[in-house]
């Protein structure tokens, strides 16, 4: 769990229990914490530069939002998630994300739908998965947004910080970042018609077919979960 000097920086105006904590999510974001990573409290201390009061706060936090757990043998890990949590975690994203879509069908600005289609459109320039990733969660995160619901924002990104465990991104899978751009390009389209159920029947189907391919890679494919990549879908 190393880091450069540029990572163990301090913040300015960031409380030092949130510098620990970004420290571990962006860790984990980046796949260089894994989940099943046991979280010592005295060793991310030393690697991020705090004391452990800080470092303390931010794994009771992390704990707190399930993104890490007690295990009786190996004490805090980073949560693994078995096949039950990750249907869970889908099934919520469904009916999440296409409430978003149908809140944005109403209340997005011409502006924001605009932004959306240019975010899809940069997909297709892009081939890394680590970019593709990123790409994605700019896309989603911009549609929590355009509901204006602050509550539901703060929801969908609580729900996204989960979708961390999940580990490679299934846009790594082939033909699938072509399959999610048209997905998107759906939702964008119904969202410019101002129309709420198709916005919404879109966003969900676009997370199904999400779901399938990471049932997939999780029972067909066991080279996709080796690759170090920040997930996405």
């Amino acid at each position: 769990m190393a880091s450069d000097s540029s990572e163990t920086q301090l913040r300015r105006g960031v409380s030092r229990s949130d510098q620990a904590y970004q420290f571990i999510v962006e860790g984990i974001q980046s796949g260089r914490i894994v989940p099943g990573t046991r979280l010592r409290e005295i060793e991310l201390a030393g690697t991020i530069g705090l004391s452990r009061t800080p470092v303390r706060e931010a794994l009771g936090r992390l704990q707190m939002e399930g993104l890490a757990v007690n295990d009786p043998a190996r004490g805090l890990v980073v949560t693994e998630l078995d096949h039950s949590m990750t249907s869970e975690l889908y099934i919520m994203r469904e009916v999440l994300e296409g409430t978003a879509a149908r809140l944005a069908a109403r209340h997005a600005s011409d502006v924001e739908i605009d932004f959306l289609r240019e975010i899809n459109q940069r997909d297709a320039l892009l081939t890394a998965p680590e970019d593709l990733a990123a790409n994605n969660r700019l896309f989603h995160s911009t549609l929590y947004r355009c509901a204006h619901n602050r509550y539901l924002v703060k929801t969908l990104n609580s729900l996204q910080e989960s979708m961390m465990l999940l580990g490679p991104t299934t846009l790594a899978a082939p033909g699938r970042a072509q399959s999610s751009r048209a997905e998107h390009l759906a939702i964008v389209e119904a969202l410019a018609r101002r129309d709420p159920e198709a916005a919404e029947l879109a966003a969900r189907a676009h997370i199904i077919s999400a779901y399938r391919i990471r049932l997939d890679g999780l029972f067909h494919t066991p080279g996709l979960a080796g690759r170090p990549v920040s997930a996405g879908e």
